[in-house]
């Protein structure tokens, strides 16, 4: 499976983006993790293909959305009042058989995309 992830760029804080994730190939469930510079990567927001099961990390609840589209098989991620602590490189995974925050349960990794949030 190859992931496409796209949608990063420069914001200011308050503002919106929105992240896709384009998949090559249906897995069990699709996660976004976030690495900043000098910190170690960590789960943002993650989806299971067959019910929509979703879930998040606190720092993101309520501020974050995760989305997917079969017919396209892209997930997305809505990214609202972002604050200059969301800024890092996103990353989309797809797990084969894994639904949850563990990095190293995830089978495919897309290649990132850098989100800066100004202050």
């Amino acid at each position: 499976v190859q992931l496409q992830a796209s949608g990063g760029g420069l914001v200011q804080a308050g503002g919106s983006l929105r992240l896709s994730c384009a998949a090559s190939g249906r897995t069990f469930s699709m996660g976004w993790f976030r690495q900043a510079p000098g910190k170690d990567r960590e789960f943002v927001a993650g989806i299971t293909w067959s019910d929509s099961a979703t879930y998040y990390a606190n720092s993101v609840k309520g501020r974050f959305t995760i989305s997917k589209d079969g017919a396209k098989n892209t997930v997305d991620l809505q990214m609202n009042s972002l604050k200059p602590e969301d800024t890092a490189v996103y990353y989309c995974a797809a797990g084969t058989y894994y639904f949850g925050t563990d990095s190293r349960k995830y089978n495919y990794w897309g290649q990132g995309t850098l989100v800066t949030v100004s202050s």
